[in-house]
């Protein structure tokens, strides 16, 4: 897809892959609605518009649809589902709540902004779908069983949508990213990045990839590693 006055909506968009995802179309030519509970401070563009949204919350979700369209017009050509959040800890002592933050947040908050952007997506007959997983959603780790559990859900969700909805011109991609130096695990990214880490601007190149593959191909899934881990 050529993104040039193309529409986005990218979740998570205030830091870490969803900021950048958002700088990266930006670059691309798209016009991008960027959806948080909080605005990406310093980000000016004349063509983004900040959306408050609570993805766990339905009607936050629909109203922030409401507002893109009439903010950016009718057409969605790409969703970028990243908002996210991980929560980790031993199962016998993690608290029923925590558990359930997880699940609205990273597999609820994404069927509600895909389900939001399908009808019209179906209608242009045309649109890709970013679901942002992780490979903990291809492997259980020790202390991570939520955070996992929620990431295999949205595989599964990506798998069988994208069977949905291929015949209507509508892609879906899964991308499941590795340790990303990011605010993601409440620690601060160094002054100097970590080498043995995926930067956020690999990700969000690695989406901007996806999103460009020509209108017949269907990238489905991508796992995405550093190249030199630290052993």
């Amino acid at each position: 897809m050529d993104l040039t006055g193309k529409v986005a909506i990218v979740t998570g968009a205030s830091k870490g892959i969803g900021r950048t995802t958002v700088e990266a179309l930006l670059a691309r030519g798209a016009a991008v609605a960027g959806w948080a509970r909080t605005a990406p401070q310093g980000l000016v563009h004349d063509r983004f518009q900040f959306f408050e949204c609570d993805v766990r919350d339905e009607h936050s979700v629909v109203e922030a649809f409401t507002n893109t369209q009439r903010e950016l017009g009718p057409e969605i050509h790409v969703l970028v589902n990243n908002a996210g959040l991980g929560i980790m800890g031993a199962v016998d002592g993690f608290e029923p709540d925590d558990w359930k933050l997880l699940f609205d947040t990273n597999v609820l908050g994404t069927f509600l902004c895909t389900r939001a952007v399908l009808p019209q997506m179906k209608r242009q007959q045309l649109g890709h779908i970013i679901n942002v997983a992780s490979l903990a959603g291809t492997t259980g780790s020790a202390g991570m069983a939520g955070y996992c559990a929620t990431k295999f859900a949205v595989r599964g969700f990506s798998q069988s949508l994208f069977q949905e909805v291929r015949a209507d011109g509508i892609k879906v991609t899964c991308v499941n990213p590795g340790s990303v130096e990011t605010t993601f695990n409440g620690a601060a990214p160094g002054a100097e990045p970590n080498l043995h880490k995926l930067q956020a601007e690999d990700v969000a190149a690695t989406i901007i990839h996806t999103l460009e593959s020509p209108f017949h191909a269907l990238i489905s899934e991508v796992d995405l590693r550093p190249l030199q881990p630290k052993k």
